[in-house]
């Protein structure tokens, strides 16, 4: 019953979408919103392993701490531009690339370091 009361307000909400004047503007709005939220949460997610992890920053080297926030600053960058990226297959290829490198690069600076020798 559960079930089919939610795809009920689906469907209504497609419904609302798809016959209401403006509807696809307000579809657009929605998705915004929702896309801004989640930008926000990343960002909260981050602010908070920062301040949770102060000491290990601050006995990186200023190399690896350079690697790691370059690294993080291409994500940053790669989620600005995925549209542009995205409207071609090269450039589909470049943001797989480009997020795979900064992933690694943010990988190899943790496990660095988290070990002991």
């Amino acid at each position: 019953m559960r079930t089919a009361r939610n795809a009920a307000i689906v469907m209504l909400l497609a419904l609302a979408v798809a016959f209401a004047p403006a509807g696809g503007n307000a579809v657009e709005v929605i998705l915004t919103l929702i896309t801004m939220g989640f930008l926000a949460g990343i960002a909260w997610t981050l602010f908070v392993l920062s301040r949770q992890n102060q000491l290990t920053l601050a006995a990186l080297t200023d190399a690896r701490r350079a690697v790691l926030y370059g690294a993080l600053g291409m994500i940053a960058l790669l989620i600005a531009g995925s549209d542009e990226l995205f409207s071609s297959g090269g450039g589909t290829l470049a943001w797989i690339l480009l997020l795979a490198a900064s992933v690694g690069a943010i990988y190899k600076v943790w496990t660095e370091a988290n070990t002991y020798s």
